[in-house]
């Protein structure tokens, strides 16, 4: 009886000691998983984490399709980003600054092996492509004898990505493969402004659209001067370089030059196209928003009177300033092609301010922010005196019927182009 007792109690003792054991080895592998996926978390966070400079200051930013971060150090992004890229299928990968990378195979099928050629820059030529979404994009290939490395492209990329605004033409994607630097725009189906102010076979713009462009010219500069951190400076504002989309909006394209500015702060030779060129900046080398201000009012009276800078325009501003002290009468300039179909009064305050942005000292030029206030004002002008003509003519037809009891068809309405609801918002705002 002893014996089955004692061999009962060590039975249950061994049974104890081993229950002891695994729980302990239970507990202790419990917290090994549990520390090993707060790393796995903690690792991926830092992945998609890089930080930021913004003016000066660090601050962080989520990558992601949505999530436009500003200007990153190429220190701080090398090793999350290589993280974030080995994981990912390099035709689906997303860049830091959130715009898609495409492969050179896809942009050879989209553009037909290259020969749907739609222009050509100082930067190389750019083509049209019809993406596999459907999507239409414009293809600028960058010379293959540019100086710009890998790094430097990348560091391009990433400047222009994060500039996103409606009267810019948006970076959209770009192309690292084969010893070819692509980069891949918003399509702009209307051309550039220069050919329908030049271009015989295009139909003339009337007087309302052209104020309409130099708004939508100026809100892309306000933004480029004002909007964007770190500020840029566009370097080469012409009428080559405004595009229109389908609904005749304006946007400013081809960041060549201040995409050279923003990679090498070195550049000290004369760049851009002579007749837009800031004086200041031909004398002392420094450009500054003063200059773009100085190129926007040269594109202002290349809209008024419908005549290349290459061409004696500034020269024909001139003598006519003589005669209005840069204030009324500027009509002697205004475009034939108007046929006279323009308002005299906006003529004179739109050339007015353009004589302002064109002055030769540049303190005294207006910033873009106040040129935008100054075309908003002067479109809401209108818009509040064509309120009160229909009013005025509505009343007048309400009578006639009433006296005549006769009915009477509205006149055509003039053709405008066509306004989103937050652009015509916009155009009448102070």
């Amino acid at each position: 009886m002893k014996e089955e007792s004692s061999g009962l109690i060590i039975g249950i003792s061994i049974g104890v000691v081993i229950g002891v054991v695994l729980a302990v080895v239970s507990f202790f592998c419990f917290r090994y998983h549990r520390k090993r996926s707060q790393i796995v978390n903690s690792s991926s966070r830092r992945a998609t984490t890089i930080p930021i400079h913004a003016n000066g200051a660090d601050s962080c930013t989520i990558m992601s399709d949505s999530s436009l971060g500003t200007e990153s150090p190429r220190s701080s992004t090398q090793n999350g980003m290589s993280l974030w890229l080995g994981r990912i299928k390099k035709a689906s990968v997303v860049s830091a600054s959130g715009i898609l990378e495409y492969s050179y195979k896809d942009l050879q099928k989209a553009t037909f092996n290259f020969t749907t050629l739609i222009g050509q820059g100082a930067f190389g030529p750019v083509y049209k492509a019809q993406m596999s979404t459907g999507e239409t994009v414009a293809v600028k290939v960058l010379a293959t004898d540019s100086k710009q490395g890998e790094k430097e492209f990348q560091t391009e990329v990433m400047l222009l990505g994060r500039l996103h605004h409606r009267n810019l033409v948006n970076l959209v994607g770009y192309c690292a493969e084969k010893n070819q630097h692509m980069l891949i725009y918003v399509f702009m189906s209307r051309g550039s402004l220069a050919s329908h102010l030049y271009n015989e076979k295009q139909e003339p713009l009337n007087w309302e659209l052209r104020v309409k462009i130099a708004l939508d010219v100026a809100r892309g500069l306000e933004y480029l001067h004002d909007g964007a951190v770190p500020p840029v400076i566009h370097r080469d504002i012409k009428s080559s370089n405004i595009l229109l989309d389908q609904f005749m909006r304006a946007r400013v394209a081809d960041f060549g030059l201040s995409r050279e500015e923003m990679v090498s702060k070195h550049a000290s030779n004369i760049r851009g196209t002579f007749g837009y060129l800031d004086p200041e900046y031909i004398s002392t080398r420094s450009y500054t928003k003063k200059s773009d201000v100085y190129s926007y009012g040269v594109l202002l009276f290349e809209l008024i009177a419908g005549r290349n800078p290459l061409q004696g325009l500034m020269e024909y501003v001139e003598l006519a300033a003589m005669n209005t002290e840069g204030k009324v009468g500027w009509e002697e300039i205004v475009d034939p092609r108007l046929d006279g179909t323009f308002d005299d009064l906006e003529l004179n305050e739109v050339a007015a301010l353009a004589y302002k942005c064109v002055n030769c000292i540049p303190r005294r030029r207006p910033s873009m922010r106040d040129t935008v206030q100054m075309l908003s004002r002067i479109l809401k002008s209108r818009h509040n005196r064509k309120h009160k003509n229909d009013s005025s003519n509505a009343r007048s037809d309400e009578v006639s019927i009433n006296m005549d009891q006769l009915g009477h068809q509205s006149p055509i309405p003039e053709h405008h182009r066509v306004e989103s609801v937050d652009s015509t918002a916009d155009s009448v705002d102070v």
